[in-house]
């Protein structure tokens, strides 16, 4: 496993298992008891996942001591203030059965999230927190919110591919020494990524799976990533990226695959439209 350092010093992996959309409780429980098996060490899960229960099993079941574990959840907007905030962050914490969380991120900047964030800080200098950051945060929303606080962000967790590769987001990042962290790597199998011409060429070249040729790409850009797979051969794969390098010609290509998209707005219309109960 490779690790990077936080700007608060807190070391965290830069490959994770996620667990949005594993609804049935018990299977959410058996998979990541799997994936810590098989050697992850971040679990990234969300209030509005509606698992945080099933992981906290997990985490009692597992062999492995708490403090090797890094486990990330994310505040809901409709949380989203300063009263909430910790009231949101404690249900969590006892969902998932743990005395801390080592990362702790505001899901979106909607609402009063700068109500939010002096919670967090609140809440990180009691030690409840490792470490706390932000998720789905645009380059803008990102610059004021480490400009108009004592505090910056340790991470963005974003909407990240080979189709969608945020490079004004990595260079905003970068200038902030905030840590992007990478959701959907594999654009939910979007433009048949598994069967793309560049991407099974680069991975016949280096006699792995065009799976691992994406992972190792969005480490290679310094971004900490988190697929998920409930299958156990698939696990498996996904964190077996440590012991090859894509070289420049690689990284080139790939680059040229990029739409210069941002996150989809269908799945952004969705989100605002749960927070606000709208109904079609």
């Amino acid at each position: 496993m490779e690790y990077v350092t936080l700007n608060n010093g807190v070391k965290m992996p830069m490959l994770g298992f996620g667990v949005c959309r594993i609804d049935d409780l018990k299977e959410c429980e058996e998979v990541v008891v799997q994936a810590i098996e098989r050697g992850y060490r971040l679990i990234d899960t969300a209030a509005i996942y509606e698992n945080e229960e099933a992981v906290g099993n997990a985490i009692k079941r597992c062999s492995v001591p708490r403090e090797e574990l890094f486990i990330t959840s994310k505040l809901w907007v409709s949380d989203n203030s300063y009263e909430r905030t910790k009231e949101a962050f404690y249900t969590s914490l006892k969902k998932l059965q743990l005395d801390y969380l080592d990362l702790y991120l505001i899901h979106r900047p909607l609402g009063d999230y700068y109500g939010a964030w002096r919670a967090l800080c609140e809440l990180y200098k009691e030690g409840k927190i490792k470490a706390i950051g932000v998720s789905n945060f645009y380059p803008d929303s990102l610059y004021d919110l480490v400009y108009n606080n004592e505090i910056k962000p340790a991470i963005n967790q974003i909407q990240c591919h080979p189709f969608m590769q945020r490079v004004d987001d990595l260079n905003v990042s970068k200038d902030l020494d905030v840590r992007l962290e990478a959701w959907s790597p594999f654009a939910v199998g979007a433009n048949n990524i598994f069967q793309n011409e560049v991407l099974t060429r680069i991975a016949s070249k280096h006699c792995k799976s065009v799976a691992q040729v994406i992972l190792r790409w969005h480490l290679q850009r310094g971004f900490v990533v988190i697929p998920k797979s409930i299958k156990t051969n698939r696990m498996e794969e996904n964190i077996n990226v440590f012991d090859f390098q894509l070289d420049k010609e690689d990284m080139e290509a790939i680059t040229l695959l990029d739409e210069k998209k941002v996150e989809d707005s269908k799945y952004r219309l969705e989100s605002l439209k749960r927070v606000y109960q709208i109904t079609d």
